[in-house]
């Protein structure tokens, strides 16, 4: 007979409790997930011209309207600064970017100088792959135009001039036309009226035609032509708008 000493007297569960450590790991990835659809959401708003210039997001009703914290609201609206797609003001919060006609002047001057450059270099050394690459991307650009989806059209238009770039091999010039794309794109979202978004899948193939039939004053007459009326309406179209409310940009789609 077993003596009580000799008796088993650990818990009959084995399991171990989780250990803090655990927690944090699980509440960084809950936090990480819902920070992710925020970012997704207020991006697309932005691109999608729901949000209009000099509009404030407060920390507190985005809190409300997404469900989370404003730890989690800081983060994204922080990432989004940094990004160029806000404007955050010490001690007053973030604010939807407000260019000036000479703000969006500038930048566009500056994409075609370094654009017309690039398709320059390109113009007869593509390769059948980056060719394909271009125009696959032009398709889905279509798509996203024909499916309405405003917010991945302009995001789409931008990407093209991107994936120019990167064919140039150059990471100076890359991380240079992505600062300045990131801006126009956001200035289209503003001031660029809906129906102009079919434009850019037709010029870019025009751009590509160009770029494979060796023609480096076509190429960069297109590249000029098209950057400057984007330019022009954008430039036209700036103007105040009604705010809308934050409640009804967001919770129709979140």
């Amino acid at each position: 007979m077993a003596t009580p000493s000799s008796r088993n007297t650990e818990p009959l569960s084995t399991a171990a409790a989780p250990h803090d450590d655990d927690l944090d790991e699980v509440r960084t990835a809950l936090d990480h997930g819902i920070e992710e659809r925020v970012y997704i959401a207020i991006s697309s708003a932005l691109l999608g011209g729901k949000l209009r210039p000099n509009m404030q997001l407060r920390e507190r009703n985005l809190a409300e309207v997404f469900g989370c914290s404003r730890g989690v609201i800081r983060k994204v609206l922080a990432r989004l600064g940094v990004e160029g797609k806000l404007v955050l003001k010490h001690n007053r919060g973030a604010f939807v970017p407000c260019p000036s006609a000479e703000d969006m002047r500038q930048v566009y001057y500056a994409r075609r100088v370094v654009e017309t450059g690039i398709v320059t270099m390109l113009c007869g050394q593509l390769s059948p792959k980056q060719i394909k690459q271009l125009q696959q991307h032009v398709q889905a650009e279509e798509l996203a135009f024909k499916q309405l989806r405003r917010d991945a059209s302009i995001h789409l238009a931008g990407e093209f001039h991107v994936l120019l770039a990167q064919m140039v091999d150059s990471e100076e010039l890359l991380a240079f036309i992505k600062r300045l794309v990131a801006k126009t794109e956001l200035y289209k979202a503003l001031y660029d009226p809906a129906e102009f978004v079919s434009c850019a899948p037709k010029e870019h193939q025009q751009i590509i035609e160009a770029l494979k039939t060796r023609s480096v004053q076509e190429a960069v007459d297109l590249m000029t032509a098209h950057l400057d009326e984007v330019k022009n309406r954008v430039i036209v179209a700036a103007k105040n708008a009604e705010m809308p409310d934050l409640t009804s940009v967001f919770t129709e789609n979140f």
